[in-house]
């Protein structure tokens, strides 16, 4: 990542931005301008942030909602923080109880999957240490356009007829009721460019807003939560949000080729992205459209989520830490694994011991690497009536094996999809990235990082370029636009290979870089959705 990497000649579909006094990077427009305007009122970074994470909520909702829980990366003069905003699952839920509702694994859809929502609390928390403004101040363009409506923009607006189309089909309990009612108030999902908006909604972040969260967890809102999850058999308790907490973390990291790439711990699967780029950094890549660059990157990947998929769960929980995942000596160990042709991956033996993804920077140096979802789309098909909350269904990738690593238990964070990530250079700031999208989410983050450090393309370039994604065993799916020479060369070598028909599966990022001499912000946004950088 080379100051003349700015100027790589790849072709893109957009040109990188550049600012000044500071930069919002998003999946919709509106929420982009959100933030830029909070940024333009006298806020931060942090502020900034949560506008646009609280916008997201409204203008975005097929991919997250107040019911959602977030993770983000915050960089405040030279220090970087993590904050784990993720639920933990209700207390009087257990395997037992799952199983004599008569699931043989997590169900998707419903109360049962349902974990206590952080993102309220992460929005809260951010601003109370680190915000120049009011919670209010920040959640006002979110109230604002859920109040008066906006126009639905063109990727949420397919995603949200085909959430319909399988909603319409999958959840027939009067449970879901009030989703249909929220989301669908015609009888169908509103169209491309057609006005949405949700009084509830507005009323619901304003109390948000007005009571610094406590509302949600501790006041009507939660009243009105556990009022309707005790109606439906759900699990979650009142007790289960007044006892909630976001937590502080310390972010991990491994050194790539001089730059320090950062994740939150677990239990979010940031380090299934360290542990792929610590596997392929003992190797040289020459050309990034090779198909010996793309092989080691797949390989790589494949080890690193066995490993993730074996142990990564709550951390007061994990057998094995991080830290001894990311040894160098483990690393080369799995490194050797890998040969001239497709494996089945096993998971090793190291030492014991549906989301919207944004990213802010000021003209101080502040920076923000965020991330919220409600998963699965619009999660577990719950709107609480009369809030406009929809809840998550993060409890769905809880196992009911009790001998399994991320096996459900009360009281236990789940193994979490998503991950936000920074990159520095000895003690400065690089900036935020990341790219949302389920499981695809650790494998782009490892496709930008080396797109950046190893072949040097500008963050644009970095997002536009075509990415792969291993779903299991050997089998990997292409992009349209991936090299057709290097997709025979990949099945010659044993890999499953085929051509998705869109890119709607292979993530949705977002990139913002800071010059260590100038200060100037260069940034990229996603072209897979209606990504916008708003720029000062």
């Amino acid at each position: 990542m080379k100051n003349d990497a700015l100027y790589y000649p790849y072709p893109s579909s957009r040109t990188v931005c550049y600012a000044k006094n500071g930069m919002v990077a998003t999946s919709q427009p509106l929420a982009a301008q959100a933030g830029l305007d909070i940024l333009k009122k006298g806020g931060n970074a942090i502020d900034a942030a949560v506008a646009t994470a609280a916008c997201l909520t409204v203008v975005e909702p097929t991919s997250n909602g107040i019911g959602s829980d977030a993770f983000a990366l915050v960089w405040v003069k030279d220090q970087l923080y993590g904050l784990n905003a993720s639920g933990p699952a209700p207390r009087s839920i257990s395997i037992e109880a799952v199983r004599s509702k008569g699931f043989d694994e997590m169900p998707e859809y419903g109360w049962t999957p349902v974990t206590v929502p952080g993102a309220p609390a992460a929005w809260a928390s951010l601003i109370r240490r680190f915000g120049r403004l009011t919670l209010p101040d920040v959640l006002e363009p979110a109230v604002r356009y859920a109040e008066g409506g906006y126009p639905v923009s063109p990727t949420s607006g397919d995603h949200w007829d085909r959430a319909f189309q399988r909603y319409r089909a999958e959840l027939t309990g009067t449970e879901f009721d009030n989703w249909f009612h929220t989301f669908a108030p015609g009888g169908r999902a509103p169209i491309v460019g057609e006005i949405w908006h949700s009084k509830d909604h507005a009323q619901t972040l304003q109390r948000i807003g007005e009571t610094d969260a406590e509302a949600f967890y501790r006041g009507e809102l939660a009243e009105k939560i556990d009022h309707f999850s005790r109606r439906n058999n759900g699990f979650l308790r009142a007790d289960d949000l007044a006892a909630y907490q976001p937590e502080w973390v310390d972010p991990i990291c491994i050194n790539y080729r001089g730059f320090d790439i950062w994740e939150i711990p677990p239990n979010g699967q940031g380090l299934i992205a360290l542990l792929a780029l610590n596997i392929v950094k003992g190797f040289d890549f020459d050309c990034k459209d090779s198909v010996d660059t793309c092989h080691k990157q797949i390989e790589a990947l494949k080890l690193a989520f066995t490993d993730g998929n074996t142990y990564i769960t709550d951390s007061r929980q994990m057998t094995v830490s991080p830290e001894s995942l990311l040894q160098d000596a483990y690393a080369s160990a799995r490194r050797r694994l890998i040969g001239d042709t497709a494996m089945l991956p096993s998971a090793g033996s190291p030492g014991r011991s549906g989301t919207v993804y944004l990213a802010t920077a000021d003209g101080e140096g502040n920076m923000v690497s965020y991330i919220q979802s409600n998963y699965m789309g619009f999660g577990s098909g719950i709107v609480v009536p009369e809030t406009g909350i929809a809840l998550h269904n993060r409890g769905h990738t809880f196992s009911l094996d009790p001998a399994h690593s991320n096996c459900l238990a009360p009281g236990k964070k789940t193994f979490h999809t998503i991950i936000s990530g920074f990159i520095t250079r000895g003690a400065r700031a690089v900036g935020p990235f990341g790219v949302m999208g389920g499981f695809m989410q650790p494998q782009g983050h490892m496709q930008v990082v080396m797109n950046m450090v190893d072949f040097q393309l500008n963050p644009q370039a970095a997002l536009d370029a075509p990415r792969w994604q291993w779903l299991n065993d050997k089998s990997v799916i292409v992009e349209n636009a991936f090299p057709n020479h290097i997709v025979q060369a990949l099945a010659r070598k044993g890999h499953d290979i085929s051509v998705a028909p869109d890119s709607s599966g292979f993530g949705r990022g977002q990139i913002i870089c800071r010059d260590p001499d100038t200060g100037i912000l260069s940034g990229g946004t996603e072209p897979r959705t209606d990504g916008h950088i708003a720029v000062w």
